[in-house]
């Protein structure tokens, strides 16, 4: 049986992951993104269009773009597949990236708790599989974080979305400004946490090991009088 610090921090280290696990399923199915665009054309000169985008849903709402207000819901991958092909690519490509974090930490909670009760050998299954598990969620979570942003901002995403949502013409789509939502920050406080967790398990390994290491001095550093005896 583990001794009760190394269940503890085992323990604590689950928890964290569960935690931050918890996080980012609440931010997958939140919005992300908020996208304000002004619309000229025909009939309207000081419309505007916004899109909140999350990721499997969306919606667009317009103002005098070209006529008078309206909402329109949306299910992203479909209307993504009726635009140029990199905004789905890379939109599916964060959604796989947040599969994966999700899954890197159910194994790191599963390690976790084994450890807390068992005394594995130094493989996968011991701390390296914690350490492995949530370094790649936070590695992960952070790319996921960059290719976002630049696909909500770099692109031409939502200016392509608004005509091809409700079957506009003759409107013309400029001054994008876009906002990130609670869905993109929670991700933030997701990789902190599994940084967290590979924390507390370091922080138990260097305690452990430095306790070894004092038990197993050599006898050179033993006082003389005890080696003559």
């Amino acid at each position: 049986m583990p001794s009760g610090t190394k269940s503890l921090h085992f323990l604590l280290s689950a928890l964290l992951t569960a935690v931050s696990a918890a996080l980012l399923g609440y931010a997958m199915s939140t919005n992300w993104s908020i996208s304000t665009m002004d619309c000229t054309g025909i009939g309207t000169n000081n419309g505007s269009a916004v899109i909140t985008m999350g990721l499997f849903e969306g919606l667009l709402v317009r103002d005098s773009c070209p006529s008078f207000g309206s909402q329109s819901e949306f299910l992203v991958f479909t209307e993504l597949s009726r635009i140029t092909k990199t905004p789905i690519i890379l939109h599916g490509l964060c959604v796989c990236l947040l599969a994966l974090c999700l899954l890197c930490s159910v194994l790191s909670i599963l390690i976790s708790f084994y450890n807390s009760v068992s005394n594995p050998y130094e493989t996968f299954m011991g701390p390296v599989g914690v350490y492995v598990c949530s370094s790649t969620s936070a590695c992960l979570s952070l790319l996921v974080l960059i290719i976002f942003v630049l696909n909500i901002t770099v692109t031409t995403m939502a200016e392509e979305l608004v005509p091809s949502i409700e079957i506009i013409a003759s409107v013309v789509l400029r001054n994008k400004t876009s906002q990130m939502q609670v869905g993109y920050f929670l991700v933030i406080p997701y990789m902190v946490l599994s940084l967290g967790a590979i924390l507390l398990i370091y922080l138990y390994e260097h305690t452990a090991y430095t306790h070894r290491r004092e038990q197993e001095r050599p006898t050179e550093d033993a006082p003389k009088e005890i080696m003559m005896y």
